[in-house]
């Protein structure tokens, strides 16, 4: 982003605080996060088109590539790992193909899947995506397939799952809840999360069932469906926050909005916000707040200051927007982008 859209005394902030983010981006290696998730398997399907069935009136693709890569709450943890972190991992899969690459893809990325569950009476959570083009055009998704189930999981795999987090929350530095709504979060699971003194929370919705987190990262839409207020100017937004910190009883309460960049609200009364650093090569926004949590967390076991885990967790944000469906980034693309930003 060109310094000349950024507030000149925050560029000279940013400046001064080059070396200690560099050196907290270099800590990341150290953390050890334990990272509970509703864990979603992204599968990309694409073809080329070949012709008009004479079965039924849609096209027929010929398969040229499948890619698979973590989503949901598998996001979180696949993007602490990329960032170095040491990472183990409690949700539930499937006994299922989708269940099994979830967990290569994990393992070869040296994540510990000792907390994953496997219930066999429901599908590994899957979204498959088709896509198709015609000889030298450009590819579009066609039709989107999801497998899921809408049942709650049974009381002893959730208790399985709690278990599991209690056992080992002890010796993380953190803990991840990446809550998606696909029935990872019982009580029980939850309970056990917030053992914890530093618990991570990133919800799409029951944001009141975290009671006393540290801290948690709604995106606008969620931070209005929690709060019941519209945010359209700074006093709506700083009444949001405010009924978001009553509502949960977080010590903080960061709200991420796009192209506005960040907002972050203490139980003591400050507020520090963080522009957007990229506003312009903005592709898919899909998973960045997975990617905002999962830096937070780093450079807070890292020993940062709220303002410059926030700065980094922008960071890393502004770089992963800039690729289609879920993306990573990585400790080396950090502090270049970090020294870019401020050429």
């Amino acid at each position: 982003m060109p310094q000349d859209t950024l507030d000149r005394a925050f560029l000279d902030r940013l400046r001064d605080a080059e070396p200690q983010l560099n050196a907290l981006i270099d800590q990341f290696s150290e953390a050890r996060v334990l990272v509970a998730g509703d864990l979603t398997l992204d599968e990309f399907l694409t073809g080329e088109v070949e012709r008009i069935s004479r079965e039924a009136p849609v096209v027929i693709l010929r398969h040229e590539s499948t890619r698979q890569i973590p989503g949901g709450g598998a996001n979180a943890v696949y993007n602490l790992a990329k960032l170095g972190a040491q990472v183990t991992v409690a949700g539930i899969i499937g006994a299922d193909i989708q269940g099994e690459a979830l967990r290569s893809i994990f393992q070869a990325a040296g994540i510990d899947t000792a907390g994953i569950v496997v219930d066999r009476d429901r599908p590994t959570v899957t979204k498959t995506r088709i896509s198709g083009h015609a000889r030298q055009s450009v590819t579009q998704q066609m039709v989107r397939v999801d497998r899921k189930s809408d049942a709650p999981p049974p009381n002893a795999v959730s208790q399985k799952l709690a278990a599991f987090i209690a056992d080992h929350a002890p010796s993380a530095q953190a803990v991840v809840c990446s809550d998606y709504g696909d029935g990872v979060f019982s009580a029980a699971t939850i309970a056990a999360a917030l053992t914890h003194t530093r618990t991570i929370v990133d919800a799409q919705a029951g944001l009141d069932r975290y009671q006393g987190a540290t801290i948690f990262t709604p995106n606008l839409p969620e931070a209005e469906l929690a709060s019941g207020i519209a945010i359209v100017d700074t006093a709506s937004l700083q009444q949001a926050g405010e009924a978001l910190l009553t509502l949960t009883g977080a010590q903080h309460i960061l709200i991420t909005r796009g192209d506005d960049g960040m907002t972050l609200f203490d139980r003591d009364g400050e507020v520090h916000h963080v522009p957007a650093f990229n506003r312009t090569d903005v592709f898919d926004v899909t998973g960045a707040g997975d990617t905002v949590a999962a830096t937070l967390t780093l450079a807070m076991c890292s020993g940062a200051t709220l303002w410059e885990a926030i700065v980094l967790g922008n960071l890393a944000a502004s770089l992963v927007v800039r690729h289609f469906g879920t993306a990573t980034t990585s400790q080396a693309e950090l502090k270049t982008a970090l020294t870019t930003l401020l050429e």
